[in-house]
């Protein structure tokens, strides 16, 4: 059995460092198939429902299913753990016919009594929504997705037919909650499981020590050195025929692409765009390459004075040379941004045009503003290589470069990417470097996640603390009717009251790349869902 996650910190560190010394042996990697896989930083918890953060996300994918899954194309498909579902003419009831005999993981503390039933759904979404819940205040308890997506108003009831049919009931029709229900932070956990700890008084084990119905699952976590994961004999869909997952935390980019070339790891998140022509030269190595679909941008404070005027939002747009700027960070994997929007996502906006390079007529914006003197600031750069934004002090220096030439002087600061995220979802801060990447295909998940009016709080997702009521009225709109060339209108127009008002400085959509070695096959660079499934790995 392996060993429960608190009893590890003397003993990981030395089998991370065995494992990751075999993975480098030339011949057969391993007795058993191991993949070990360079990622950027720790997760901040191993449930989905306390952070938006992509590193967390894909620490927790591999051990999870959904009712519904998103395919690569960022289709909905029904293979998840609903094996079909119905939804009512007046798109208010959704009705999901559960799979049998899906087996959830076991682990020291907890071996499961029954398969995958509707309990297991009910329980994934009652600790979220009511205060009153057992577990709601275990944990974080923040459940930023679920408050942020607008689900406390819109559920109406979720309920039990039967052991393997769940009907959910919304308050009013919502076009993208089908994709909504495809995302981590609905990801189905174990009620059995749940109910085991509350009666032992370890409550705080469920997050620690977590269970799913994933292909993998979880064996070992140390700080800033490895997750480690195995594959999961019961899985529904079959076992699969890597035996061990490991994620190997390596911040420094540099140091990632060192252990990719040497085989201490087979698989690298976001290497640095000015090494891919190198990469791809290197017969032992494959790039995939998939549009990011997301943004980077620079989100201002607009109530925080002088940003709570809109001609200083507008001085600082056109004081920033935004093409300099992503040929300098981007290289060749990322085009500049003009909407909150990437450009592969339908109802698009293209016929806006962005905002010129054009530092005299921030001067006089200035000048009219009041600020003909200047004024200072402090700009937040993210410490680590982001899939939207792979040098955050390089984009934050060339920032500061420009307004300084306009009177605005920046204070440039930053934080380890816990703390960075904890800390500019507060308010607190001038502006902030950030960005964004769609969890499900649909423009909601940009305009109303990280633009509503109720996201507009601490620990919110709208950093910008913009609340136009004209730009929530198109948003909002969008949400309630499922005709696709309705909700475009409203999605194009709410981009317009965007562009004018200035909440964000869009920088750039990126590509997102990821470098593994040769000998790893079927793997898929899937934005929504890197679980590893199918991974296979091949001797060398």
């Amino acid at each position: 059995m392996p060993l429960p996650l608190k009893r590890l910190t003397g003993s990981l560190a030395r089998g991370a460092a065995v494992l990751f010394g075999l993975a480098t042996m030339p011949g057969a990697a391993l007795a058993e198939k191991s993949l070990v896989y360079c990622t950027e930083g720790n997760p901040q918890s191993f449930n989905a429902q306390f952070s938006t953060s992509g590193t967390t996300v894909n620490a927790v994918t591999p051990l999870f299913n959904n009712l519904v899954e998103m395919a690569a194309d960022g289709q909905i498909t029904g293979s998840g753990l609903a094996e079909s579902y119905t939804i009512s003419a007046d798109g208010l009831i959704y009705d999901f016919h559960l799979r049998r005999n899906v087996n959830f993981h076991s682990n020291d503390l907890f071996t499961p009594s029954r398969p995958l039933n509707a309990d297991d759904v009910l329980f994934t979404f009652e600790r979220q929504w009511h205060a009153d819940h057992p577990y709601h205040n275990v944990g974080p308890a923040t459940y930023d997705y679920f408050r942020d997506m607008g689900l406390p108003t819109l559920l109406k009831s979720v309920e039990k037919l039967d052991d393997h049919t769940v009907r959910i009931t919304l308050d009013h029709p919502e076009a993208p909650f089908l994709a909504d229900l495809a995302m981590p932070f609905l990801s189905i956990q174990s009620a059995e499981y749940a109910n085991f700890l509350l009666k032992s008084g370890r409550q705080t084990s469920f997050d620690e020590m977590p269970i799913g119905t994933g292909p993998f699952r979880l064996v070992s976590y140390q700080k800033d050195v490895a997750i480690r994961y195995k594959a999961f004999d019961g899985y529904w869909r079959g076992r699969q025929p890597l035996d061990n997952l490991i994620y190997s935390i390596t911040p420094n980019i540099a140091v990632r692409l060192n252990k990719l070339r040497s085989g201490e790891c087979h698989v690298m998140i976001f290497p640095n765009p000015a090494e891919l022509g190198n990469i791809e030269k290197d017969p032992n190595l494959v790039l995939e390459r998939q549009d990011g679909r997301n943004v980077a941008y620079m989100a201002l404070n607009t109530q925080k004075p002088p940003l709570d005027d809109v001609r200083v939002r507008r001085a600082i747009t056109l004081a920033i040379d935004k093409r300099t700027l992503v040929d300098a960070v981007y290289q060749n994997g990322g085009m500049p941004a003009k909407n909150p929007i990437p450009p592969g996502m339908w109802s698009y906006n293209d016929s806006i045009e962005d905002h010129p390079f054009d530092p005299a007529e921030a001067r006089r914006l200035l000048v009219e503003a009041g600020h003909a003197e200047g004024f200072t600031l402090d700009l937040w750069y993210p410490p680590v290589t982001r899939p939207y934004l792979p040098n955050g002090k390089r984009a934050a220096e060339m920032i500061r470069e420009n307004l300084e030439r306009v009177g605005i002087k920046l204070t440039l600061k930053t934080e380890s990417w816990g703390n960075y995220r904890r800390q500019v979802t507060q308010g607190e801060q001038d502006m902030v470097l950030y960005g964004w990447t769609g969890d499900n295909g649909d423009p909601d998940n940009f305009l109303y996640f990280l633009l509503n009016c109720g996201a507009v709080r601490p620990g919110g997702a709208n950093i910008a603390r913009w609340c136009n009521p004209d730009f929530e009225e198109q948003i909002t709109k969008a949400k309630v009717t499922s005709d696709v060339s309705r909700r475009t209108a409203h999605y194009r127009t709410a981009q317009q009251i965007f562009h004018q008002e200035v909440p964000w400085f869009p920088i750039a959509n990126s590509i997102i790349v990821v470098a593994h070695r040769k000998e790893v096959k079927n793997y898929t660079n899937n934005i929504f869902n890197q679980d590893f499934s199918g991974v296979d790995i091949e001797a060398r």
